[in-house]
């Protein structure tokens, strides 16, 4: 087995960044390149890896020469929703026989037809899905307690809640439905729907099989004309909500059953008109004689800033931060709380075992067709039994 493996990195923006702060508490792996169209973007990636002594990073702007550089042993992908395919296209041909694996952000497509796609490219490579909050310390440590001392007394959990919420993203392109793929259904709920199925999921297992599926979208916030006018003019007019809307609130209900014939519920929230601190993740599980609940933004730290103190707008203390003044929870280490650590602690470990990480690109594909099946519930507004039909062909209306 080999004992350290070079990164590339295909996308410089936010979610990129995220994952170089986070290496900082990786083992085993250096970040030794890093991919945009945009060489600058690339630049100032590298800048940030070096800095934070991660790794030599190098800058590209091409994928295949990206992956073609000796010291690349393994991809991970954070490139926008669009261009998945054809990111993962380059790597598969210039990568087959020379890579340990590749990782992929979430979701690892914007359909159904998509994400097979991104499957069928994947053969022969070790994959792994970078679903995050499966790896939240709290929610991890949080599951275990339930299932070695409730689960194994009073039986298996039969409910759990997940929730993510802030108040909108950072770049245009998240605002689009042909780019991103739909809303905030198809931005957050993915997060959502997995960390919910992977709370009442027997360890170690993949025991649940998805009976049933309900949802409902609304776009509450940002296609009032206010709200418009003020994204439209923060996004030097690239997103047009009052002409192309996408949902910004959307929840579901998804009924599973187990090896025992027994159901079990999950129940996902995801918004971007929260008003608050900043990102909101919750979560809670509840079983025969037991439950856990857990918060981000109720935390250990917090800090005050009167009217006196005027500040720039910024995200120093937590992400999506929507004021500078007031009581505001700090998330200190919000790579590590948010589950980027051991998220990529694990796939560098796997990916060095040649094992097959706990998350695969089978599992965001099984993610994908959930999230399909939730808009098409919306727009029917039926509790449909999954998989419906046509769920392969189904291109939610917001993305077309």
């Amino acid at each position: 087995m080999a004992k350290r493996i070079g990164v590339g990195i295909v996308g410089a923006g936010f979610v990129a960044k995220f994952h170089i702060r986070s290496w900082v508490g990786v083992r085993d792996a250096d970040i030794v390149a890093i991919a945009s169209r945009r060489k600058e973007k690339a630049e100032e990636a590298a800048r940030l890896a070096r800095a934070l002594d991660v790794g030599e990073a190098r800058a590209y702007d091409d994928v295949a020469a990206m992956v073609r550089d000796p010291q690349v042993d393994a991809v991970w992908i954070c490139a926008p929703n669009d261009v998945r395919i054809e990111v993962m296209e380059a790597i598969a041909d210039a990568g087959k026989g020379k890579l340990a694996g590749v990782a992929c952000e979430k979701p690892l497509a914007r359909n159904v037809r998509e994400a097979n796609r991104m499957v069928e490219l994947s053969k022969g490579f070790l994959t792994g899905y970078l679903e995050n909050q499966v790896f939240m310390p709290a929610l991890a440590r949080g599951k275990e307690i339930l299932w070695r001392r409730g689960a194994a007394l009073a039986g298996r959990p039969y409910l759990a809640r997940c929730a993510e919420e802030h108040g909108g993203p950072h770049e245009p392109w998240f605002w689009s439905g042909r780019r991103q793929g739909g809303g905030v259904l198809n931005d957050m709920m993915c997060h959502s729907l997995e960390a919910a199925r992977h709370l009442l999921t027997t360890p170690g297992t993949r025991d649940l099989a998805p009976a049933s599926v309900t949802s409902e979208t609304a776009t509450l916030k940002w296609s009032r004309p206010a709200y418009a006018k003020r994204l439209k003019e923060r996004t030097g007019g690239a997103v047009d909500f009052a002409a192309h809307p996408v949902e910004d609130f959307a929840r579901a209900s998804v009924t599973w059953t187990t090896p025992e014939n027994l159901p079990v519920v999950t129940e996902a929230t995801t918004s971007w008109s929260f008003v608050g601190p900043g990102l909101r993740l919750s979560f809670e599980a509840m079983g025969p004689e037991y439950s856990m609940q857990g918060n981000n933004l109720e935390g250990e730290l917090k800090v005050f800033f009167s009217r006196e103190i005027r500040g720039a707008e910024g995200e120093d203390i937590v992400e999506k931060q929507t004021a500078e003044q007031g009581l505001m929870p700090v998330v200190a280490d919000e790579e590590g709380a948010y589950g980027y650590t051991a998220e990529n602690r694990h796939m560098v470990r796997r990916f060095l075992e040649g094992k097959e990480p706990d998350e695969t690109f089978e599992d965001g594909l099984r993610v994908t067709q959930l999230l399909m099946t939730c808009y098409m519930a919306a727009e029917r507004g039926q509790r449909l039994a999954f998989p419906p039909e046509g769920l392969d062909a189904f291109v939610p209306a917001v993305a077309k």
